[in-house]
């Protein structure tokens, strides 16, 4: 898999993007949090979080309250990520 370190959030498809804003949005959550936030099915989600920790943006966490479940959140990449972005929109405006 060594292509795919190169892989951006740009380069993921839709369902990634909503966990992403997702978690963006609401900060930490379960697989079942995500599935109810974004209304995609847990398969979806489970695929979306697998393509997110492969380019390093989300941490995977043991959920204290149920140790069943996993906690995700966004990783420090994943500010550099929408730093990136949003200093992108700003130049954009510029033009």
């Amino acid at each position: 898999m060594a292509g795919q370190q190169t892989e951006r959030l740009d380069d993921l498809p839709p369902s990634a993007k909503l966990v992403f804003k997702v978690l963006e949005y609401n900060g930490s959550l379960t697989q079942k949090g995500i599935v109810e936030e974004s209304m995609l099915s847990a398969r979806t989600v489970r695929y979306a979080l697998e393509r997110l920790e492969d380019i390093g943006v989300v941490d995977e966490d043991v959920y204290f309250a149920d140790a069943r479940q996993n906690l995700y959140q966004l990783t420090e990449k994943a500010e550099n990520v929408r730093d990136a972005d949003s200093d992108e929109a700003v130049c954009a405006e510029c033009d």
